[in-house]
């Protein structure tokens, strides 16, 4: 019968604790309410996107790291390209190579 008693405790400290949760989990649910109504948070109604093409983007970096060059004194480093004929040679070269792997395997 002592492990009953001790039980019972045990079981009214649990509901008081979940009773005071749930007035927890209600406050928190209000809150939110009131906070989706001002559009913040995920379910808000109004559509949220600020999507930016990659070019524009681009264009903002290469402004922002001239203005940090220009602060700094000096100006700022261009973007290595190669050429075409560059290119053609070493997609040869490549093609090249793949043909020699393909001719190894099929021996």
């Amino acid at each position: 019968m002592a492990n009953l008693t001790g039980l019972s405790s045990f079981v009214s400290k649990l509901k008081t604790v979940r009773t005071s949760l749930v007035n927890e989990l209600r406050h928190v649910d209000a809150a939110l309410s009131v906070l989706g109504k001002f559009g913040g948070g995920r379910n808000s109604t109004r559509p949220r996107q600020h999507t930016m093409s990659a070019l524009a983007r681009r264009r903002m970096s290469l402004a922002q790291k001239a203005r940090w060059a220009k602060a700094k004194g000096r100006a700022p480093k261009p973007k290595r390209t190669i050429s075409m004929a560059g290119r053609k040679r070493i997609a040869a070269a490549q093609r090249a190579r793949w043909a020699k792997l393909r001719a190894a395997k099929k021996k």
